[in-house]
């Protein structure tokens, strides 16, 4: 948007600007404070869809102080009350307290906005309205501003949203201007596990996650889904790359590291093109020549279809999804619904896949897979099973099989085989081939699902190989078998 201030608003906004810089070891203080959490704020903000600007508005709220608490009893970073940050899908309870996460409450902080902002289309009213409330915000403009890309500032501005210029002023031109060799680090952990146990496997104290986590009111992280763990680690902050791009994919970049379950690509399938920075947003990013997204959190998914302004039946329909399904982060979902064939002609099974994951890769439906392969139940696949992806199996054509190659070591995606000539030979059973095992020394700042992806087998393997019960707590310099096909 384009603002235009007159001068009553310039001197209004200068008197606050003033404040803010009054005092330099007060504004130095918070400073420090901004430069360590926005990389991360940035970051959300982006796979968010919301205007990086709006990164100001959480430093007018708390000065990102994580347990700041207004007179009116909000709470955290982004300042929410208890009913609020529920709406917007932040834990709150005696264990944990997600308004002091910055990752989550940056998150519902950016959903709120977008909420209101699908209102007003006019990002002053939804700024002025994180104060105010929506209702308040309807009252208080009426209509006159909605969808406009230019508004007028005056001294009649609302004094809300000339405090936020102001503090776009006071720190723009601030922000990472002195830097640090250290950065806040990010990592996801599952509960139930405990600060002491994640300080000893991340070689860090206690206390010091005691100090950059205080969304845990205890020791203890509880079981039920996945949080974001903040820690201080030497060196600059690393970019935060968000999925791997196909070999035919119109950014030129390299491919950046893959995330989550699904993003397996290295026969090229799924294939991922359209704006590679922006895959949380709907309509951004294209799975197979179909419109799709990928999943920042887990949902249900009449939460995540109403997040993306998809019904949730259509949103279940077009992604095979059945009513007892939840949306996992990191797995890639359709908008639009998937084709009745796939782009290549066969697939290979490999251990543990399921028809739906394979019809997700593809972008096939999930009826159209089973109906093909006359398989209809996850039970009847066989590793090396030849599905047809094109072609139906006709009714007395036996099933063919081959025999699966174990990936890379380094890959971390499906590895999808194509038919070799010996496919004509029928099988009654996979052939399967000697385990080979080799170990992993766990080091500073590891986890298992990043050990996993390296050596292209699951979490649960390394889990079931190594008696791992919890899959956040390894230790620095423990030795994990890994074993191969």
């Amino acid at each position: 948007m384009t603002l235009h201030l007159n001068d009553q608003a310039q001197r209004d906004i200068q008197l606050d600007v003033d404040a803010l810089c009054r005092n330099p070891s007060y504004f130095k203080v918070k400073l420090e404070r901004v430069n360590l959490y926005m990389p991360i704020i940035e970051r959300v903000l982006r796979e968010q869809g919301v205007p990086d600007d709006v990164k100001y508005l959480v430093i007018q709220e708390s000065g990102l102080i994580p347990d700041a608490i207004s007179t009116s009893n909000a709470v955290g970073f982004w300042q929410f009350k208890k009913g609020t940050a529920q709406e917007v899908f932040l834990q709150v309870d005696n264990q944990i307290d997600e308004r002091k996460n910055i990752v989550a409450s940056t998150r519902g902080a950016a959903l709120y906005l977008k909420k209101h902002n699908n209102y007003f289309d006019n990002w002053v009213c939804a700024l002025v309205s994180y104060q105010m409330g929506l209702g308040g915000a309807k009252n208080y403009f009426g209509s006159q501003y909605n969808g406009n890309k230019s508004m007028k500032i005056t001294k009649n501005t609302h004094w809300y949203f000339k405090k936020y210029l102001a503090h776009k002023i006071a720190f723009e031109n601030q922000i990472g201007k002195f830097t640090s060799n250290q950065h806040l680090e990010e990592i996801a952990v599952q509960g139930p596990t405990s600060l002491g146990e994640l300080a000893r496997n991340l070689g860090v104290s206690e206390d010091h996650l005691k100090e950059y986590n205080k969304w845990v009111s205890g020791k203890k992280i509880p079981e039920g889904k996945t949080y974001a763990l903040t820690y201080i680690t030497a060196g600059s902050a690393p970019l935060k790359p968000v999925l791997i791009s196909s070999q035919n994919a119109s950014s030129s970049t390299e491919p950046t590291k893959a995330v989550g379950t699904t993003a397996k690509n290295a026969a090229g399938f799924p294939k991922i093109t359209g704006i590679q920075t922006k895959p949380y947003e709907a309509g951004q990013i294209k799975i197979n020549g179909i419109k799709g997204i990928i999943a920042p959190v887990n949902s249900n998914p009449a939460d995540f279809a109403e997040r993306i302004g998809v019904k949730e039946g259509k949103f279940k329909r077009v992604n095979d999804l059945s009513k007892s399904t939840q949306v996992v982060q990191g797995n890639y979902y359709y908008i639009k619904r998937k084709k009745g064939k796939a782009a290549v002609e066969t697939h290979v099974v490999r251990k543990g896949e399921t028809l739906w994951e394979i019809s997700q890769a593809y972008g096939i439906r999930l009826h159209s897979l089973k109906a093909k392969n006359r398989i209809y139940k996850d039970e009847d696949l066989r590793e090396g099973m030849i599905l047809k992806l094109r072609d139906y199996r006709r009714r007395n054509e036996p099933i063919q099989y081959q025999k699966v190659a174990p990936p890379p070591a380094a890959q971390q995606a499906n590895y999808i085989q194509q038919p070799t000539s010996n496919q004509n030979k029928v099988h009654p059973e996979p052939t399967t081939s000697k385990s080979i095992s080799q170990t992993h020394t766990v080091a500073k700042g590891e986890t298992l699902y990043g050990i996993a992806r390296k050596y292209g087998v699951s979490v649960a393997d390394i889990q079931n190989w190594n008696n791992i019960a919890n899959q956040s707590i390894i230790q620095v310099g423990q030795k994990l078998i890994i074993k191969k096909n």
